[in-house]
């Protein structure tokens, strides 16, 4: 069935090809924290095993939501390990040492990035594409990425 919710499909087509690539690097940042998560080395690790454990739980639902939003909009969301590479702005992979220090300064720049994104495609989705129910979504976001970078900011101080 048709999604008519308003919105032209050409409209929602250029807002959920955006959401793709948001997707995409929500996913490989998911990645990334479990991957800090498992392995984490240093006197710090047990503070950071969780605390990298409370980032991924986060990603997780923002990961779900971004999908289904996608979805809401009337259009399929990407769900391949190749396709999110294909879509990322992110690297998968940056050597750095298995330390709290290492890790937290590589997450923070991609939560860095994808603020930059979201911050970049509000204003395009509320005015040019006429969707500001996606726009508020990805302003929230962009609140939850600026939350969950400042902690990692923090730790680095």
């Amino acid at each position: 069935m048709k999604t008519n919710i308003g919105i032209q499909e050409d409209r929602t087509q250029a807002v959920a090809v955006q959401l793709s690539k948001l997707l995409a690097d929500e996913y490989v940042l998911y990645t990334k924290t479990r991957n800090a998560h498992w392995n984490v080395e240093g006197p710090d690790f047990h503070n950071m095993h969780l605390f990298f454990e409370s980032q991924y739980e986060q990603l997780d639902e923002i990961i779900d939501n971004v999908a289904e939003r996608v979805r809401a909009l009337g259009h399929y969301a990407p769900a391949t390990l190749k396709s999110f590479l294909q879509l990322t702005h992110l690297t998968e992979y940056s050597e750095r040492e298995n330390t709290s220090k290492g890790f937290l300064e590589e997450l923070l720049t991609d939560h860095d990035s994808i603020i930059t994104f979201l911050r970049e495609n509000i204003e395009p989705f509320a005015n040019e594409y006429r969707d500001a129910g996606t726009s508020d979504f990805i302003t929230g976001l962009m609140e939850t990425h600026e939350k969950m970078a400042w902690m990692l900011r923090a730790h680095l101080k």
